[in-house]
Order: structure tokens, then C-alpha cells, then sequence
């Protein structure tokens, strides 16, 4: 057998270890060349993220650890699924692109993005995140910056996929608008309306994230109320359902407003929102009834007072807006903005005038109170008006609502009703006119002759509306 040997001494194998030698007597000069070889180790290479490299190679580590892939060319609805640990050049040049996160991640995996044309400014690129969160959000991503380059590394569940390079980007979180659906949908510009004139369900699909608000703005107006008959003298006018508005611009626009508006909107979430439109209140040749309230979310608004005679049913009835008192002197309007909310939703009805006596006249009724102004007081001899509504250009065009309903009287002249929709008021056995139809507006009065008639007919009140007003793009 052949004997190892260090100069002249032979040894046997094994029996020296580098423990035997002192330090530096055993240098590279000491050895003859390519005495020890790749070939004489066990291992020759070393492999660096699925690149073998043989030892004494040089390696760029940079080009190692990203797995470049050939150039993907967008058509604006192919998914292009990525892998961890790869590098993608994304061409837009024709239309959007849309790239998806991989499905399973480990904490430090890595994809890389570069705009290859230099034109996600004009056709964005989507990053779908794929069940995972993107910088802790739970929507997708979107690159819309010329000559883009990103790298993604995903970290844990709570944060999931992380930016850590970022060159050339402005924004990288996408912009997402409320969907939704219910009521009748118009739109203005870039902002969505949705009006409901009868019950039904605002249904969000999908909240706003991003730069797209998450808030939305209303107008609730309840149901106008009803004006009773007269019972020998006059009825006051119904008054108007409660008026609520909310405007905060910009969510909704720099459309104009009521005055009434308040600048804090409803901040959504993704569920269903029952809408209830309140009816108006019934008139007609018995007492007349208040309107019902009108809901959308936490905004409710009260349903108008109705118009009243002496009697049985003596002075207005509270609500939204309160209903004129008919009969005689000492008997008062009802009080608005029942229950109290800020901005009020309403005004108080007007007094009844009644002189008394065997013939009872002249009697004049107080007109209904309106959303801007109250009900005028009946006075010898003309019946009170309507209080007016409100004017708002939420669904895009000005439109006023929410007046009350004119006073009814007995022999003198009658009052109309507010502006707005507010029903006139009547003489002498006529009929007092409805408020208008989804203004919320209240019915008119109406009077009698005198002693032992029943009077005519009062005015039925209006139906309210609901309007949901939201950016969309």
C-alpha cells in the first residue's frame, strides 16, 4: 500500500491532524499547484437562490437573487399570477395591466415590478394582493407612474405584502369609489344620486378606500302633515315634514346647498341601508293627521304636524314642522323641529284669529310652518300662508321643498302655501289643496260658513324623499 508522507517520514492516513501543525508552517507555496482542486472536495459549487455558481467564481448578487422574466405585454384584462423571488417588466403601452400577488407567501419573499415602457402614467397597473393585505390594507394595489420600479416583500398577516424599494412612484395605494345600489340612480358629473320616493334598501357592495371618500351625503324629508275640516269656523294648514341635509364638500361636490345643510356626511360601511320614505298625513272632512318621519341610516326626520280646528281637535299639532291652528283666538300653532335637532328640521305653525261671537266670524287659520319660516298667523280677515321651504341642488338641479301648507278661513280670503310645494288654503266649504307630491310639503286648510256646517275639506300632506348623494370616480 502507498505511504503518505510529509518530506521523508512516512505516516499513516489520518494520523496527523491540524492540531500537529504549527501556525503558518504549512503555507499555499508549500503545495505543489493544483495540488487541491473543486474536483478533490466534496462540494465544488455553492448555489445562491437557484443559481449555481462553481467555487472561485466571481457572482453579482444583485442579478443572482432576482429571477428576471421575459417582458409582459399588457391587453387590459389578462392576469399575469407572479412568483416569489422573480422580476417582471410590465409593457402598458397598449392598454392597463393587471398583475396578481402569488397566493402563498413566507416572510421574506419577494416580487420586483418595472415599468418597461415607461407608461404607467397613462395606462395604470393594477396589483391584485390575492386574499393577502398590501402596507395593511385590505384592497389592491395600483401603479400609475411613469418609468415605475417597485419591490414588494411580504412580512406577516397583519401587514402582508411590504414596499421596501420604491422609485419613480407617487401613490401606490388604489383608489377605490362606494358601489352601491337602490332608488332611482342619476349622476352629476363625477358624483352618483340615488332618490327613493317610495321604501326600498341603499345596498353598499364596496366601501371607498384610498383617495376615494367614504362618505356620502343626504337629504331626508319626511312626510308633509294633513289638514282637518273646519267645524264651523276654519283649519289651519299642515305643516311640512322635517328637512335634514348634510353637504361636505368636496365628498358630494360644490353643488349649492340649503341653508339647513350640515358639513358632516355618513361615513359607510359595506351593508344594507334600509330607506323609509314617510307618507303625508291624511286631510280631508275629519281631523287630519301628522306625516310619518323619513330614515336613511342614523338621520331621522319627523313627520309634519298636522292643521287643526277648534273643537275636538283644538291648535296645530307638533312635528318636523308644526301645523297651523284654525278655530279662534287663544288656540296655537304646533311647534317645529319635534324632536330638536341641529340644524333644525323645521318651524312652528301659525295662530288661529277668531272674533267670536254668534256668528263666529271672521275665523281665519294659521298656515303651516315651513322648513325656512314659520306659518303666518291668521288675522282678521285673511287666513295665514304657508311657511316656505328650502332650496337644494343635491340631485343637480334646484329644487325647493318642505313648505307648509296656507291657512283655510271662513267667509274672508284664504292663504296660499308656502313655496315649495305648501297646498293652498280654502273658503267658505271648499276643499284645501294637497301638498305637493315628494316635497314633504303640508295640506292646505279650509273654512265654513258658519255655525251648524261641518266645513269643507282639508288638504292631504305630501309624500317626503330620500336622496343619497356619493363620489363615484
Amino acid at each position: 500500500m502507498a505511504i503518505n508522507k510529509v518530506g521523508s517520514k512516512g505516516i499513516v492516513d489520518c494520523s496527523v491532524a491540524a492540531a500537529d501543525f504549527a501556525p503558518g508552517t504549512v503555507t499555499s507555496v508549500k503545495l505543489a499547484d493544483d495540488a487541491v482542486t473543486n474536483a478533490k472536495l466534496s462540494n465544488s459549487s455553492l448555489t445562491a437562490v437557484g443559481t449555481s455558481v462553481a467555487l472561485g467564481a466571481s457572482i453579482t448578487l444583485n442579478n443572482a437573487f432576482i429571477d428576471w422574466q421575459s417582458k409582459v405585454t399588457s391587453d387590459g384584462s389578462t392576469v399575469t399570477t407572479m412568483v416569489a423571488g422573480r422580476g417582471y417588466f410590465v409593457d402598458n403601452t397598449s392598454a392597463a395591466g393587471i398583475v396578481k400577488l402569488p397566493a402563498a407567501a413566507s416572510i421574506g419573499d419577494f416580487v420586483v415590478i418595472k415599468d418597461y415602457a415607461g407608461n404607467f402614467g397613462t395606462n395604470k397597473l393594477t396589483i391584485q394582493r390575492n386574499s393577502h393585505k398590501i402596507q395593511g390594507n385590505t384592497n389592491d394595489s395600483e401603479i400609475s407612474t411613469n418609468r415605475a420600479s417597485v419591490v414588494l416583500i411580504y412580512v406577516d398577516a397583519t401587514k402582508g405584502w411590504l414596499y421596501t424599494d420604491e422609485h419613480n412612484v407617487a401613490d401606490l395605494q388604489k383608489t377605490l369609489f362606494i358601489t352601491a345600489t337602490g332608488g332611482t340612480v342619476t349622476e352629476s358629473g363625477d358624483f352618483k344620486i340615488h332618490t327613493f320616493t317610495g321604501d326600498g334598501n341603499f345596498v353598499v357592495s364596496q366601501t371607498g378606500a384610498g383617495a376615494g371618500p367614504n362618505v356620502v351625503d343626504y337629504l331626508v324629508v319626511a312626510g308633509g302633515g294633513g289638514a282637518g275640516y273646519a267645524q264651523n269656523r276654519s283649519s289651519g294648514g299642515g305643516g311640512a315634514g322635517g328637512f335634514r341635509e348634510a353637504h361636505s364638500t368636496p365628498v358630494s361636490g360644490s353643488y349649492t346647498a340649503s341653508p339647513l345643510a350640515t358639513p358632516t356626511g355618513i361615513t359607510l360601511s359595506t351593508q344594507t341601508y334600509p330607506v323609509t320614505v314617510g307618507g303625508g298625513g291624511t286631510g280631508g272632512a275629519t281631523q287630519g293627521t301628522s306625516g310619518s318621519n323619513s330614515i336613511f341610516s342614523t338621520i331621522t326626520s319627523a313627520g309634519g304636524g298636522a292643521g287643526n280646528s277648534k273643537g275636538n281637535f283644538p291648535g296645530g299639532l307638533p312635528g318636523g314642522s308644526g301645523g297651523g291652528s284654525g278655530g279662534c283666538n287663544g288656540f296655537s300653532g304646533g311647534t317645529g323641529n319635534q324632536p330638536p335637532v341641529s340644524p333644525p328640521q323645521g318651524n312652528n305653525g301659525g295662530n288661529a284669529f277668531g272674533a267670536g261671537g254668534p256668528t263666529y266670524n271672521p275665523n281665519a287659520g294659521g298656515g303651516g310652518g315651513g322648513a325656512s319660516a314659520a306659518g303666518t298667523n291668521g288675522s282678521s280677515p285673511s287666513a295665514g300662508a304657508g311657511g316656505a321651504g328650502v332650496t337644494t341642488s343635491i340631485n343637480g338641479s334646484p329644487v325647493t321643498r318642505a313648505a307648509g301648507g296656507g291657512g283655510g278661513a271662513q267667509v274672508a280670503s284664504a292663504a296660499s302655501g308656502g313655496s315649495g310645494g305648501g297646498g293652498s288654503g280654502a273658503i267658505n266649504n271648499g276643499t284645501g289643496g294637497a301638498g305637493s307630491a315628494n316635497t314633504g310639503s303640508g295640506g292646505g286648510g279650509t273654512g265654513t260658513p258658519g255655525p251648524g256646517s261641518a266645513g269643507g275639506s282639508g288638504g292631504a300632506g305630501g309624500k317626503g324623499i330620500v336622496i343619497i348623494r356619493y363620489k363615484f370616480q
